[in-house]
């Protein structure tokens, strides 16, 4: 019997006003760092094949990551931003959706990804082709933002326009906490509380913008509280959890909805600040040694959020050794699978002049046209050559 097993949960809509109705320092956390449920009112009632699936994304998307840190280290993938240490608050997150609302990252949110089938094409992304961001339309993804806070103000304008059609989804939006310094933020906010749009704000509070700590980054005791000058409710979750995390994007979503009708005169919008850890650099490009000490990050390490997730699923009966095995050699099939046919792509180099302006303009033919004598000229084995 795994604990909480027969405890009461609440239901739906006392569940959306436990969880909403908190105030901004009260973190919300449904599983303790040991898998223990601490919070059974709280506890999802999740299908079991759903939380094996919640368990593998989570896995996938942490063995993704370090699949591709090797293989930007080998020179074969661009800059890369991991997500290791947040799995929980992004996964999580998007199993409370809809699959049809839309999403908006800013760039380390794999795992979101990963929860709406990832497409081998965003591996292409990273690889240098923005034909990787095309692909996530396909799956109501808006493309990677890699610019701090310039998406928010988006998310909002598309939710904006969904309350004005009546229709039935949501805009979820991903960013950092670095990202709260930022007036795109403050800018959609203050449209989202004004317009009352069904937008979900998730701040993934990693503890540091690059290397700014999160005590260096704003004055307020908690980002969450943020939204009360903006007129709506922010809350705060523990973003290790996935099942919190589950349960409060769940509540704000059915806010966010339910409000259509505007009989109850709550706003639609709502902050949610995850309080997580990112464990490893900013990007392959930082060198996180020279402004945090490794105490730090094993602290974190002690609330991992796969561990605590998989003690809990091994504790309810939902995983076992055999169980695990499977998962993993999936996992590891798929990765090949997605990597080989990443690296078997062939880039048009022609493609960098495409979607530029609607119409070209004659500095962009004149560069086309430059481009195409070199390549005649040359030839592109010699132009690739680097040595």
């Amino acid at each position: 019997m795994y604990p909480g097993a027969n405890s009461q949960r609440m239901a739906g809509d006392a569940v959306e006003r436990a969880v909403l109705e908190r105030e901004p320092d009260d973190r919300i956390r449904v599983l303790d760092a040991d898998g223990t449920v601490v919070a059974p009112e709280l506890e999802p009632d999740l299908a079991d094949a759903t939380l094996r699936s919640m368990y593998r994304d989570m896995y996938f998307s942490r063995r993704f990551d370090e699949r591709m840190i090797s293989l930007q280290r080998q020179g074969r993938l661009g800059t890369y931003a991991s997500l290791a240490g947040q799995e929980g608050s992004q996964i999580g997150s998007t199993y409370a959706l809809a699959d049809d609302d839309m999403l908006s990252f800013q760039y380390r949110e794999h795992g979101a990804i990963v929860s709406r089938d990832l497409p081998w094409e965003y591996l292409l992304y990273w690889m240098g082709h923005e034909d990787g961001n095309a692909a996530l339309a396909e799956i109501d993804v808006f493309p990677l933002n890699i610019s701090i806070g310039g998406h928010l103000p988006h998310a909002v304008g598309w939710s904006w326009a969904a309350k004005l059609n009546d229709d039935e989804r949501a805009s979820v939006v991903h960013f950092g906490d670095g990202a709260t310094s930022e007036g795109d933020f403050h800018e959609a906010m203050n449209f989202a509380g004004v317009f009352d749009t069904p937008t979900i704000f998730v701040c993934n509070n990693n503890q540091w913008a690059i290397s700014i700590a999160r005590e260096n980054q704003t004055a307020s005791a908690t980002i969450a509280q943020k939204a009360d000058a903006y007129g709506f409710e922010g809350v705060q979750v523990d973003g290790m959890d996935p099942l919190a995390s589950y349960v409060v994007t769940g509540a704000a979503r059915e806010k966010a909805i339910a409000a259509r009708s505007g009989d109850d005169g709550r706003p639609r919008p709502t902050l949610i600040e995850a309080v997580q850890y990112r464990y490893g650099a900013h990007t392959t490009a930082d060198d996180p040694s020279v402004y945090r000490d490794d105490e730090e990050v094993e602290r974190w390490r002690e609330r991992d959020p796969i561990d605590r997730f998989e003690t809990y699923l091994r504790n309810r009966g939902v995983l076992d050794d055999e169980r695990i095995e499977t998962i993993e050699s999936e996992i590891e099939a798929t990765l090949e699978e997605l990597v080989d046919r990443a690296e078997s792509a062939e880039a048009d180099p022609r493609g960098i002049f495409e979607h530029a302006y609607d119409e070209p303009t004659p500095r962009l033919e004149a560069q086309r046209e430059d481009l195409e004598a070199l390549r005649e000229r040359h030839g592109d084995d010699e132009l690739l050559d680097y040595e």
